[in-house]
């Protein structure tokens, strides 16, 4: 996986042309090791979904280099023919609403990436049961998401989100519709998760509940970055 889990040089994206032109992006520098959490915060139109789009290979950047997983995704041009694939089989997703599929039971939504990532069903059921068990919800494991907690659909998208192993997962506020007890569990999961997977993560947040829970947290401001050391509460 190499040295960094995430590696952001020189990022740029701009909107438009001319004088209707738009630098969103005006240059972003981060760093995520694997197996570490760092938390992105900055105030709304200051660049963060838009870093987040890019990283997730849903927009495409104007300049700069992306480096996921030790593989250089982006270098002033797509490096990878397939970001469909990209995005399915090494870039993992927790949102603020969980966005379960309503008619699977949770063992499915889970084992369900695997399986489209061409993973035999028996082997994506049994991964998906391990996840279950790693964020203790396993006996919710045949429930339908309607019968699940706001906490306990939390977990289960982040087994959704590890679920095909991925060097990078991308949190955008996950704490937001939670209570400050459900929204630490949620931080101490992904802490342990990162750890016990190697996963590098980001958490775009603007929970006050969570931000001392951070070693490090990058701030971005008017498109550009700066990194600060946090307060690492223990979890």
């Amino acid at each position: 996986m190499g040295e960094f889990g995430i590696r952001i040089e020189h990022l740029r994206k701009r909107y438009g042309e001319g004088d209707t032109a738009v630098d969103a992006l005006k240059d972003v520098n981060m760093t995520v090791a694997p197996g570490e959490v760092v938390g992105l915060i900055g105030p709304s139109g200051s660049g963060k979904s838009t870093l987040l789009k890019c990283l997730g290979a849903v927009i495409e950047p104007t300049g700069g280099r992306m480096v996921l997983g030790g593989e250089t995704i982006y270098g002033d041009g797509w490096k990878i023919p397939d970001l469909r694939a990209l995005r399915r089989d090494s870039i993992g997703f927790v949102f603020q609403a969980p966005y379960l599929i309503p008619f699977l039971d949770v063992t499915d939504n889970v084992a369900l990436l695997p399986m489209l990532a061409g993973r035999p069903n028996a082997e994506a059921r049994t991964r998906a049961r391990e996840l279950l068990k790693a964020l203790d919800v396993d006996h919710r494991a045949g429930a339908q998401p309607s019968e699940l907690s706001g906490g306990e659909q939390q977990r289960v998208s982040i087994a959704r989100a590890l679920a095909n192993m991925p060097p990078v997962i991308l949190a955008d506020e996950p704490t937001a519709p939670l209570d400050s007890e459900r929204a630490l569990a949620v931080v101490r999961i992904l802490n342990q998760m990162a750890t016990l997977y190697h996963t590098a993560i980001i958490v775009v947040t603007h929970d006050e509940k969570i931000i001392p829970t951070f070693k490090r947290i990058y701030h971005i401001r008017d498109g550009r970055t700066e990194e600060e050391a946090g307060q690492g509460l223990s979890l």
